[in-house]
């Protein structure tokens, strides 16, 4: 993850800390921090963390299946030392700015 982090423009060591990798995440594909909430609730974190990594999948410029999946089981290996480069968030108000640039 710290390599997955530093191509976000994130620092590598926040990947270290439990619960604040996953606000990172969130500030990675620009998603609200407060859906974290979402985790704890049961059979709903199943579907969040799916789509968690959808969303980060198209963060780093990934829209197919294939790397959809390929993220969701094997995300700090894929997006990490793949040739994925992060092109921006892919949800939040800075959505609209990654979907006019393709």
């Amino acid at each position: 993850m710290w390599k997955m982090f530093t191509k976000a423009g994130k620092p590598g060591w926040a990947s270290l800390i439990p619960i604040y990798n996953l606000v990172v995440l969130h500030e990675i594909i620009g998603r609200d921090v407060w859906k974290l909430i979402l985790l704890l609730v049961p059979f709903v974190n199943i579907y969040f963390a799916i789509t968690l990594y959808v969303s980060l999948a198209k963060s780093f410029g990934k829209n197919d299946i294939v790397s959809y999946l390929l993220t969701i089981f094997f995300a700090p290996f894929y997006l990490g030392f793949g040739s994925a480069t992060y092109v921006g968030p892919s949800e939040g108000s800075n959505a609209g700015a990654l979907a006019n640039a393709f």
